[in-house]
């Protein structure tokens, strides 16, 4: 038997990612988002959804670049902690620790201690009602290579101890319990 629930965004796990903005070291600021995803493969293109009135999102728009930044459980009490508190009032960077690092191929910086950083380049702004959608281009990828496995190249999750968002909660990430294809996989 299942109970009727009103409309509402319960579409869970999500990555809990930190997003970071601003086009120079003045400016710098990061947002935690969990409404994000991979929406492309050729080109690589992505989205972040934010509300108008965080600081953050006229940092981004006036860019339009960002970069984000997936989150471990070592950064966990400062992804919470820099989703609740605003750029407009604390300096995000001094408070949580974490280290801004200029980007590679946009103006935003990227995150030192995330384990893989996306670089991102605004195409399209869609206004959606309580939040508006940027979709982006990914143009540029940077991974920690103490998680990469030499041999066969695969960033090892596991290893990096990502983290996720359901509901209110944030969670580390389980085990592994098949690859793409293995249902089908002859044995």
């Amino acid at each position: 038997m299942k109970q009727t629930w009103k409309p509402g965004t319960l579409i869970y796990p999500l990555p809990a990612v930190l997003v970071s903005c601003g086009n120079c070291p003045d400016n710098y600021n990061m947002l935690t988002v969990a409404w994000t995803g991979t929406i492309c493969t050729d080109p690589a293109m992505c989205y972040i959804s934010v509300r108008p009135s965080r600081h953050s999102y006229s940092l981004i728009k006036e860019s339009m670049e960002f970069t984000i930044n997936l989150t471990t459980e070592k950064m966990a009490k400062a992804t919470d902690w820099t989703g609740v508190r605003s750029g407009t009032e604390y300096n995000k960077w001094q408070q949580t620790g974490l280290t801004p690092v200029k980007g590679q191929k946009v103006s935003s910086p990227y995150i030192d201690e995330s384990p893989v950083n996306i670089e991102c380049r605004v195409r399209q702004i869609i206004s959606l009602g309580s939040h508006d959608m940027f979709i982006a281009e990914v143009v540029n990828v940077l991974a920690d290579q103490s998680l990469i496995n030499p041999e066969t190249g695969a960033f090892n999750m596991q290893k990096a101890g990502l983290i996720a968002y359901s509901h209110g909660a944030y969670y580390s990430l389980g085990e592994q319990i098949g690859r793409f294809g293995w249902s089908v996989k002859k044995k």
